[in-house]
């Protein structure tokens, strides 16, 4: 047994040495701590000292990549004093710059010159290498249209390969008829031959579960030359449960301008929006911009239950004023941007005839704003409406560089199709950039041409080939149409077709 002064040795010397190892663990607490503290912060702005958001900002010394937020600023926990981080975003120079992590980061991003061809018209269809012809400029009063060029006939054994964006914009059919129901001529480039067609979303058929998509084909006889054949290619998007679908985050843009003062153009928006809110849930939020003279907030946002009170100020819209289209976009964007719901249909819908006529005003200059505007997540559909002053470019500028759609609403009953019977095909992507990619097989093919996805000609002027893809809505069907003509018509008989590939199509999605 131990006596007491043995007893009392021992338990001098185990608080001895626990009190080394609460010192050594204490001195490892403050190295780490020590190793951490530092916080690296700063903001990303451009050339004109505008605040950039969602830059990508890697650190090179825990190899993790970070986002600028809402106002281009910054915090970034580092170990390291003296670091390097990457600046990077899609348009802009890319940075790599060497900090002094208790330092404050001033960082300007400049325009990228070797991307400036993501802001020019892109193609929607293409065959490599092929030239094509032009043809005349058509003029409708004060309405702009993009001077298109029709595709032509293409040689299998040359050029095999094409392809084409899967848009499905549905504004040609129903402003082509609304110049048939005033007996006027119809301008050329106001046919987009797949929007008429698409226009009926022809042959649906839901894919199976799981799937983005089902890709059907068909071939038939042409009926306007014996010795061709039409290739039907449908494109079927998945359908989505408006119930369960994400909650939506709407902006409404309306041109409330002096140039909107016409029974088919501000009372007809106004029946039409109204149609809209009667249709959203109580998980949706709305807001409305207005521009006509000035800009502003018409209706903060509101949830969806409060239906009565976003109809009424609809209603209490009158037109007046000039039209500042690029303040208003910017509104409506930053309103859209504090309201953001993640995982949320966040979009804006500008409603107007196109005629900007205060700030920046060209296709051009609002395709590079809309470029910058998008990459915040921020969808952009488009309603155009009027005649005489209609601007269909504009609006087909908008809405592409938007990642969104466009429809034309000519009445009520259009209104009503595309904001009611169609609402989850109009403002519910599943797919982003899509485009398809098609490989005729030239034993048996000779000859094909894509009916319809026809170029602007400024785009097909740039040398340099860059294909643009196109949202897709919940349960649309995209229907595409080649010409064909077989090396030997023996081949193409409906006893050969199942022991012959025709041709290989493959496409190209960012599923949402």
């Amino acid at each position: 047994m131990l006596s007491i002064q043995e007893i009392f040795f021992i338990l001098t010397q185990r608080l001895s040495l626990l009190k080394r190892i609460l010192h050594i663990i204490s001195l490892l607490l403050l190295a780490n701590f020590a190793s951490g503290q530092y916080y690296l912060r700063g903001e990303v702005r451009d050339e004109k000292s505008q605040p950039i958001q969602n830059a990508k900002i890697f650190l090179h010394s825990s190899r993790l990549q970070y986002f600028s937020g809402s106002s281009g600023g910054f915090g970034i926990t580092t170990k390291a004093l003296n670091d390097s981080i990457t600046v990077s975003l899609d348009g802009y120079e890319t940075k790599i710059i060497k900090v002094i992590a208790d330092q404050w980061q001033n960082i300007n991003l400049k325009i990228s010159t070797s991307n400036a061809n993501k802001n020019k018209p892109k193609l929607i269809s293409v065959t490599k290498n092929l030239q094509q012809s032009s043809k005349v400029k058509w003029f409708v009063d004060e309405e702009t249209y993009f001077q298109i060029i029709e595709n032509e006939h293409v040689d299998a054994s040359k050029y095999p390969n094409t392809g084409f964006s899967l848009n499905v914009n549905k504004a040609s059919y129903s402003n082509v008829r609304r110049f048939i129901n005033m007996q006027s001529t119809v301008p050329p480039d106001a046919i987009r031959t797949e929007e008429v067609i698409n226009y009926f979303n022809l042959h649906y058929q839901e894919p199976p579960k799981g799937d983005v998509f089902k890709i059907e084909s068909q071939l038939a006889t042409s009926p306007w030359d014996e010795q061709e054949q039409l290739l039907f290619i449908n494109v079927n998007a998945k359908k989505v449960d408006l119930e369960k679908a994400p909650s939506g985050n709407f902006v409404f843009l309306i041109d409330a301008s002096g140039s909107m003062d016409m029974p088919n153009k501000l009372p007809l928006l106004k029946a039409a929006f109204q149609l809209f809110v009667k249709n959203l849930r109580t998980k949706d939020t709305v807001s409305i911009v207005v521009y006509g003279g000035t800009v502003a907030v018409w209706l903060p946002p509101t949830g969806g239950a409060e239906k009565e009170k976003i109809i009424k100020r609809i209603e209490e819209l009158d037109a007046l004023g000039d039209t500042p289209g690029e303040a208003a976009i910017l509104t409506a964007y930053r309103l859209a941007e504090k309201t953001f719901i993640e995982g949320g249909n966040n979009r804006v819908i500008l409603a107007t005839d196109g005629d900007f006529n205060v700030g920046i005003s060209s296709e051009k200059e609002l395709d590079e704003l809309i470029t910058k505007e998008r990459q915040k997540g921020v969808y952009l559909t488009c309603l155009g409406v009027g005649m005489g002053n209609f601007k269909d470019s504009k609006l087909e500028t908008l809405a592409k560089r938007g990642d969104g759609n466009y429809a034309y609403l000519d009445d009520i009953a259009e209104a009503e199709k595309v904001l009611v019977k169609e609402l989850t095909q109009t403002f519910y992507a599943v797919a982003d950039d899509v485009y398809l990619n098609i490989q005729f097989n030239p034993n048996l093919i000779k000859e094909y041409r894509l009916i319809g996805f026809d170029n602007k000609r400024d785009a097909v002027s740039d040398s340099a080939i860059d294909l643009e893809g196109g949202e897709i809505g919940s349960g649309n069907s995209v229907m595409a149409v080649f010409e064909i003509k077989a090396t030997n018509e023996k081949l193409l008989r409906p006893d050969a077709i199942n022991k012959s590939e025709i041709a290989k199509i493959s496409f190209t999605i960012q599923p949402l």
